[in-house]
């Protein structure tokens, strides 16, 4: 069933957290924060995610309409993948996380 046609949680952090609750979602998004990449740069930058992860949990996001993917007609094709509007508007909360985690880096050290 399409993230859009389910009936969404009443709680908006649990909706929030069924959109990017996972850790690699989380660091996917993190990536292309800072603008378009291709598959192999991703799975490089999300240390540890496996080729099966990164391609499922990219189509959940695209379905869920937090990211655009492109692909171009070339042989081998070329397959982009950047945020969407809605994906970027998830930005204040990873630099949310960056600060809390900064924070407790700081303070456990």
């Amino acid at each position: 069933m399409e993230a859009n046609t389910r009936k969404m949680p009443d709680c908006p952090v649990e909706i929030t957290l069924q959109l990017i609750g996972d850790k690699w979602k989380v660091l996917i998004i993190r990536d292309l924060l800072t603008g378009t990449k291709r598959f192999n740069e991703l799975m490089r930058s999300v240390t540890g995610i496996t080729q099966k992860v990164l391609t499922s949990h990219l189509r959940a996001m695209e379905a869920a309409g937090l990211v655009n993917r492109k692909v171009y007609p070339e042989v081998p094709p070329r397959v982009e993948y950047s945020l969407t509007e809605t994906g970027y508007s998830l930005k204040p909360i990873l630099d949310s996380m960056v600060a809390w985690g900064d924070g407790y880096k700081r303070k456990i050290n």
